[in-house]
């Protein structure tokens, strides 16, 4: 008995069956799971990937991705402990590791993770100061990283990261700290010259008490001062005088200008 030997019914009942498995077979990539809903409850375990078979109207389907997501956290206007405000964005990466977590629990997962990002965002920024949140910029991500992902746990989704993506200053702000910085800077170069200063006198120190020891040194010294002097071709030569020789000479010159004495 051939096909064209069954009545016409039986040819339409055998295509009616043969599109509606046609149409049954879902194809899912490698990074998708399908959570299928049977006569409304979830089956234990997601489907795919590969070819799987959904029989309609008794089954229903959600498509799931498993791949990494980037989330954009919107800027947040942000009051830190010592009362300076900051507008701050960031960025958080997560995926999905329970794709029938994700489908039931959750309309959307990626809003829902948002929204916990924003206030999380805002409630850590505000416990430290504007010098943490500009110096320890690990240390927060990880601890914001840390409490949005035990708070998106319950329905299947990953946080691997949170970064501080850009945090905005007022102008105000920017001119006092540029000031501070500026003084700062003026302050290190002060200690630095001091420092210098305080090494060469006590070098020179050093060098006194050294010369006091053999008086030769101060001749030999002065004999190289000349040579010096010599090489670059300079006609003016410097002899050291004493200071107590011009004491002597001054009170010479004094005695010679004084008035006789009457007798």
């Amino acid at each position: 008995m051939s096909v064209g030997d069954l009545p016409i019914p039986a040819l339409i009942f055998i295509a009616i069956i043969i599109l509606y498995l046609l149409n049954s077979i879902k194809i899912l990539r490698e990074y998708e799971r399908a959570v299928i809903f049977r006569l409304g409850r979830a089956l234990p375990e997601p489907k795919g990937p590969g070819i799987i078979l959904v029989f309609r109207p008794l089954d229903q389907y959600v498509r799931v991705s498993l791949r990494q997501d980037v989330l954009e956290v919107p800027p947040q206007d942000v009051i830190t402990r010592d009362n300076v405000t900051i507008k701050v964005n960031a960025v958080v990466t997560l995926y999905v590791v329970n794709p029938i977590d994700t489908a039931i629990k959750v309309v959307n997962y990626v809003y829902q993770t948002s929204q916990f990002a924003q206030t999380t965002l805002r409630s850590v920024l505000g416990e430290v100061e504007l010098d943490e949140v500009l110096s320890h910029r690990d240390k927060l991500n990880l601890r914001i990283q840390t409490i949005i992902d035990q708070r998106t746990e319950p329905f299947g989704v990953k946080v691997t990261s949170v970064e501080i993506k850009q945090v905005d200053l007022s102008e105000q702000l920017l001119r006092a700290m540029a000031r501070q910085a500026e003084a700062e800077r003026d302050k290190r170069s002060k200690i630095i010259h001091a420092e210098g200063e305080y090494n060469a006198a006590q070098k020179l120190v050093d060098a006194a008490t050294l010369m006091s020891t053999q008086p030769m040194t101060l001749q030999l010294r002065y004999l190289q001062t000349l040579a010096d002097i010599g090489v670059e071709k300079n006609t003016t030569i410097v002899f050291p005088l004493p200071l107590e020789m011009l004491t002597i000479l001054n009170k010479m010159s004094s005695l010679q200008t004084a008035p006789p004495e009457k007798t």
